[in-house]
């Protein structure tokens, strides 16, 4: 078996990018990376422009509002703590799944501090969450549910529309995550009463790293503060944060050159359309849980088949450490993965592979059925050896 370049790591972030990523990118440092909200200069008006044409592609994408009300971060975890230390106060309660990522667990502990509560609904071994149990768990304190869309470590789907449609009823504040499927899944903010949603440009939505933000709903942004406060180039005369959007929550220079790039990848998705990528995400993942099912000594961690999920898998080695079967596909065989906790242990408690973790395969649209062929060949011949 020759070795070759596999990345099956698309869950940490995708590779290859959408094409005219990097060109978009380049242009904009090579030929101009003026400063908007400052410059009074048509190179910067023009690069205004692109920034609220990539607003209006979020708010399309994701059924938002409408533009002001899609905001730039840094990148996901900014944006989950955002929402967990602007809105959240002394008193609140708040219900989380058990498939939760640490962008969301170490906020919150932190908050507890400050006299903030959560409690975690659990899931059972496949993932799956009921909203029955997550309805029974809401107290007369709780203010807001935080979920993860889709889990990072085993791929299951949180009913968002049916937790949604709860949390409007209870006059709850409903919070996503959606890291692993934003760019995947068709998701509406309206439909699926969101009023948080939190995302990252690097992965499903095959941007650059470090940018991210989140579409936030009229009602939270009346009653969510402002968490970092400073220069946005409106109101300069005033000490106070402005409360217009999105000049509320963009305090400081924007990531421009990830935005720019952000802006040519959700052009190449609005082309492409997610749901013809989701299906080939998806063929790509059943050809995988086919061939792997037939492996002993190998566990699939969580749904072994294609309904309810994303193109996440979790293997657990039964006879080997989960760090050496990874080192030894990447060292001999070239296929890239994730072994660890992938800073979601609170998922790994509920899918019982704490503290073991496991080793993640993350496909993308540019993987292929040959690439899988190998993957799973150089799995037989580890737990052969083993």
């Amino acid at each position: 078996m020759m070795k070759q370049t596999i990345y099956f790591d698309n869950g940490s972030t995708s590779w290859p990018k959408a094409p005219g990523v990097a060109g978009a990118m380049a242009e904009l440092l090579e030929n101009g990376a003026f400063n908007i909200n400052r410059g009074t200069y048509a190179g910067a008006y023009e690069v205004e422009g692109i920034v609220l044409d990539t607003r209006e592609q979020l708010a399309r994408l994701f059924g938002g509002r409408d533009s002001r009300y899609a905001i730039f971060t840094p990148g996901i975890t900014y944006s989950l703590n955002y929402f967990i230390k602007g809105f959240l106060k002394k008193g609140s309660h708040v219900l989380v799944s058990g498939l939760e990522h640490n962008a969301v667990m170490r906020p919150l502990e932190q908050m507890k501090q400050w006299g903030v509560s959560y409690d975690i609904v659990p899931v059972d071994e496949e993932g799956n969450l009921r909203v029955e149990t997550l309805e029974g768990m809401i107290r007369k304190e709780t203010e807001a549910v935080i979920v993860t869309h889709a889990s990072n470590v085993c791929g299951t789907v949180v009913p968002i529309a049916e937790i949604g449609k709860l949390c409007r009823s209870r006059e709850l504040f409903f919070a996503v995550d959606t890291a692993q499927s934003a760019g995947t899944l068709t998701i509406d903010m309206e439909k699926c009463g969101i009023d948080f949603l939190a995302f990252t440009g690097h992965k499903g939505l095959l941007g650059p790293q470090g940018i991210g933000g989140f579409l936030i709903s009229e009602r939270l942004a009346g009653q969510m503060d402002a968490y970092i406060a400073g220069g946005t180039g409106s109101q300069s005369d005033s000490f106070l944060q402005p409360e217009s959007l999105p000049d509320k929550y963009e305090s400081g220079t924007m990531n421009l050159p990830g935005i720019i790039g952000l802006h040519a990848a959700l052009e190449y998705l609005e082309k492409t359309g997610i749901d013809a990528i989701h299906e080939k995400k998806m063929y790509l993942t059943e050809y995988f849980l086919k061939k792997v099912k037939e492996i002993p000594g190998v566990r699939i961690v969580g749904r072994k088949d294609t309904k309810n999920r994303v193109a996440v898998v979790s293997l657990d080695f039964q006879t080997e450490d989960n760090a050496v079967a990874a080192f030894t596909l990447e060292q001999e065989y070239g296929i890239m993965t994730r072994v660890g906790l992938h800073c979601a242990p609170a998922a790994h408690r509920s899918l019982h592979t704490f503290p073991q973790g496991t080793v993640r395969f993350a496909f993308g649209m540019n993987n292929t059925a040959e690439e899988i062929d190998c993957c799973v060949e150089g799995i037989e011949r580890i737990v052969k050896r083993l």
